[in-house]
């Protein structure tokens, strides 16, 4: 092992696990030269990698990542059975805006003290839903525009895929999982007084410290990037989540909404359909991003809203059953000039950073994996053009 070239990835969310899978995959990765070793704090796809909605679509940001990310994910559901290991299949997205004001008191369908069925007798203007959303309440709705298509439009279950990946790369032999809390990035000064990276400490239990030596580092820790680069401008935004059983199957669709719930409040929850549960998840909220993803706080009152809302738009979720409810965290760069995310190597040499996807980060880790690969193993990413999210451009990492 000391004889090889150390790739450290920090981080086993879905970024750094595509990082490993198409670093493996490289032309230029040679076993006999080189190593990877993951650390992961907690768990694989314990953030946002396993809480996420999983939407792929071509019309996400950036612009210059995506369709490259996006034609990834179908090779890697083709390859591997995809749409049986981790649910990837095309879907339509609509965006509605309603009233959930004008819900009567009994969903439709559902009998009250042994009457018939009861329907809410307010309708809304004449809005014809598309033929097989048939599960939306159309009289709740006020208005719908498409957003995308099957041609455009995807999803996946991010941690089924990321947990999937992951096993191919342990499979692989030439890969290792360390669980453990990376403390610091060790540098030092090369002959030409550039400071580089050569190390990682990392604390695998209670007052067992250890360090591995490195030839390179890729941060891949999301929101936990400037707990490791203090300077660097990436911040975390919780959003929470639930998945619901509904009563009945639904047709594969992503729905965004702008929903009136009380006179003076609007909110814009996001309802995926998956093959076998409805994900649903609320707006974030900026909070101090915490040790790590098992002490991310979950607030009860905050699913509960989102079960209340999903209900009142679909019957089939109204009386569905609740099976998770969750909270994570995603990486947002706060730079006003820059989407994000930020792809390259920073301003200490060897060490590189992946991380800033925002809402977008199961959309664009293949395409993210695929260039932090290039650029460890051919000095150059030639897959896209991501000159403007260079790590350089937006702060010094020397402060370690």
């Amino acid at each position: 092992m000391s004889e090889k070239e150390e790739i450290v990835i920090v981080g086993a969310g879905i970024i750094g696990v595509c990082t490993a899978y198409y670093l493996l995959n490289h032309p230029k990765f040679d076993p006999k030269k080189h190593h990877i070793t993951i650390i992961e704090a907690v768990r694989a796809a314990g953030g946002a990698s396993g809480k996420a909605g999983g939407l792929l679509a071509l019309w996400a940001f950036p612009s210059q990542i995506v369709p490259m990310s996006f034609a990834l994910h179908e090779k890697l559901a083709d390859k591997y059975n995809g749409a049986v290991e981790w649910g990837y299949r095309r879907v339509s997205t609509v965006s509605v805006e309603g009233n959930l004001m004008k819900t009567g008191p009994a969903p439709l369908g559902r009998k009250v003290a042994g009457r018939a069925p009861t329907h809410s007798s307010e309708k809304g203007p004449d809005v014809d839903l598309p033929e097989d959303l048939d599960w939306i309440r159309p009289e709740v709705i006020d208005s719908w525009s498409h957003l995308g298509g099957t041609d455009s439009t995807a999803q996946v279950h991010p941690f089924k895929f990321t947990t999937f990946i992951l096993k191919k790369v342990l499979e692989s032999g030439h890969a290792t999982l360390v669980l453990g809390s990376v403390k610091r990035v060790n540098t030092r000064l090369n002959d030409d007084d550039e400071e580089e990276a050569i190390s990682v400490t990392y604390t695998a239990s209670p007052g067992d410290e250890r360090t591995i030596a490195a030839s390179k580092v890729v941060l891949a820790v999301g929101p936990w990037t400037s707990k490791l680069l203090p300077t660097c401008p990436i911040s975390g935004l919780r959003a929470h989540s639930i998945t619901i059983v509904p009563t009945k199957p639904t047709t594969a669709y992503g729905i965004f909404t702008e929903l009136r719930v009380s006179r003076n409040r609007y909110v814009s929850p996001e309802i995926y359909a998956r093959k076998d549960e409805i994900y649903v998840c609320g707006e974030g909220d900026s909070l101090p991003v915490p040790e790590n993803t098992d002490a991310v706080e979950v607030e009860r009152e905050r699913c509960d809203e989102l079960f209340k809302w999903a209900g009142d738009l679909s019957h089939q979720l109204k009386n569905g059953k609740v099976l998770k409810r969750q909270a994570c965290y995603l990486p947002v760069v706060d730079v006003p000039s820059c989407t994000g995310p930020l792809i390259g190597e920073t301003t200490t040499l060897n060490l590189f950073l992946a991380s800033g996807h925002s809402c977008w980060g199961i959309n664009n880790a293949p395409g993210t994996g695929l260039l932090i690969a290039e650029l460890l193993l051919d000095g150059e990413a030639t897959s896209a053009d991501i000159s403007q999210f260079d790590p350089k451009l937006y702060f010094d990492s020397s402060e370690l």
